[in-house]
């Protein structure tokens, strides 16, 4: 099982370089079950990563570049009337997919953004009065440029709190970009074979589950998250899913390194890209979420005195 884990990050690490941690924390997310976030500036490879991923876990794949003018029914799909029958044809749309890329999620308005909070919370949608399920499993993989961008519309905490996890690439080494530039135009047809079956996906899951998590360990996360609720700096602190989260990632990342149990060295990897976009900070706090997870870690120790 490793292996395959260890040839599918390989894999991935064929088309995006450098980027081995993210890449590694990208399929954590996904092992894990959870919705992923990509923030990062304009080219820097957030939709080579998702493309990546939905090709190398041969999984099915739809992509919507979300726009101001976008609505919920370009992404859910619409009734169509059929003269011929004299009914109305439900047209799915790209949701229907195990993998959708929701690609620069925040140029939406609020009201497409929350299309997906029914689909990422609950499998499912619903339209015109009937639930439809979405396929198993299934992803939403969205990439978002910095608020501060022009033209971009911030995501709310409730959508915030449906991924898993949000990670960012950032520049790549200058080794990795040196190769990138030799590759050129090339870069985009990188042949990438399917390394995962949606079986194997579904056993890794599986395998997931049956990961130990001491007493101690859990005692260590629960104190963790009365400190964000507690502590002045946070004006909203981790909730009850972030917590459930951070476990979920962290018994992953254990599995991943070919272990039955959890270490605090699993919570400590995983802690930034699952808890930092959940915390907010209070107003006289001047840090970032990243600033509110290191003075967690500082604060809250492994074993208390």
């Amino acid at each position: 099982m490793n292996a395959l884990i260890d040839r599918t990050i390989a894999n991935i690490g064929d088309v995006l370089l450098g980027k081995e941690l993210e890449i590694r924390q990208a399929l954590c997310c996904m092992l894990a079950g959870g919705h992923l976030l990509l923030e990062d500036l304009p080219g820097m490879g957030k939709t080579t990563l998702a493309h990546a991923l939905a090709t190398t876990l041969g999984m099915s794949f739809g992509r919507v570049q979300f726009t101001s003018d976008l609505l919920p029914s370009d992404i859910l799909g619409v009734s169509i009337f059929n003269s011929e029958s004299a009914q109305f044809v439900f047209q799915p749309g790209p949701i229907f997919n195990q993998v959708l890329l929701a690609d620069e999620i925040n140029r939406a308005t609020p009201r497409t953004q929350s299309a997906l909070l029914e689909a990422m919370a609950e499998s499912q949608v619903s339209i015109d009065g009937e639930t439809r399920p979405l396929p198993s499993p299934f992803f939403v993989i969205a990439t978002q440029n910095p608020i501060y961008q022009s033209g971009t519309y911030a995501l709310p905490e409730s959508q915030l709190d449906r991924f898993l996890m949000r990670l960012s690439l950032g520049y790549p080494n200058a080794q990795a970009e040196r190769q990138l530039l030799l590759r050129g135009e090339q870069r985009g047809n990188v042949s990438l074979p399917a390394s995962m079956s949606a079986d194997e996906l579904t056993a890794i899951r599986a395998a997931v589950a049956e990961v130990t998590l001491s007493d101690s360990l859990l005692a260590y996360i629960q104190r963790l998250t009365a400190f964000t609720r507690n502590a002045p700096e946070f004006a909203m602190g981790l909730s009850p899913r972030g917590a459930l989260a951070l476990v979920a990632a962290a018994r992953t990342w254990a599995m991943m390194a070919g272990r039955h149990y959890v270490v605090p060295d699993d919570v400590q990897a995983v802690i930034e890209p699952v808890v930092a976009h959940r915390l907010v900070p209070s107003a006289d706090y001047a840090g970032d979420g990243a600033a509110l997870v290191a003075m967690m870690q500082r604060s809250v120790d492994v074993i208390p005195d």
